[in-house]
């Protein structure tokens, strides 16, 4: 008797996934660096600031869970990751450090542009060889020159017109981990990863 199949090998979660990643094979196997916008991509957009009993400023972000599990994914899959942000964040800096991003970059004047190139040389990549999910208008001339323009569902007008994928979550509530799923999809690699992940956390 063969064995049922399982739940995320079923020919129906299979058409699924792959009706729903909207990117071309070709394309996403040519990615090797992925890079997140944190303002609007990876949190909500809010800032929340106060100050401590001795006047020191305080701010929170809300970042999103499953879209850390979308990048340790993109990790797992051999791809690097990195998080370049316009604005400098103690907030940003705990989150790289919990998901184990080292590639981090926060800029006030949101030059995004020279701090991927940084990133590109390190890698030894291409720009061609680069996805990045952007929100706004300082992800726009990073967006123009990477492989792979990529947009969250509430990005504005600017952004989406040079996207080649835009998702359907908004920046800070799961958007990260749609495009991750997404282009590991396309890849082939998202089913043997989840395979991979429950079997490590299944019992012998």
């Amino acid at each position: 008797m063969s064995a049922e199949p399982s739940p995320i090998d079923t020919p129906a979660v299979r058409s699924e996934a792959v009706k729903g990643s909207g990117l071309e094979r070709e394309l996403a196997e040519r990615i090797r660096l992925v890079v997140f916008d944190v303002d609007g991509v990876l949190t909500d957009g809010g800032v929340y600031l106060s100050v401590d009993k001795d006047d020191n400023r305080i701010e929170l972000k809300r970042f999103d869970i499953t879209d850390g599990l979308g990048i340790r994914m993109l990790e797992r899959a051999g791809l690097s990751v990195a998080i370049v942000s316009g604005r400098k964040s103690p907030a940003t800096t705990i989150r790289a450090r919990e998901l184990g991003v080292s590639m981090l970059h926060q800029d006030d004047g949101a030059q995004k542009v020279p701090a991927i190139q940084g990133m590109i040389d390190q890698l030894g990549v291409t720009w061609a060889e680069v996805a990045l999910l952007g929100d706004d208008l300082p992800d726009l001339a990073a967006l123009q020159r990477v492989g792979l323009p990529a947009a969250v569902a509430n990005a504005v007008p600017e952004v989406r017109a040079v996207a080649r994928w835009i998702g359907s979550r908004r920046g800070g509530h799961g958007a990260a981990r749609e495009f991750s799923e997404a282009l590991l999809v396309a890849r082939g690699q998202w089913r043997a990863l989840v395979e991979a992940y429950v079997s490590e956390r299944s019992p012998e």
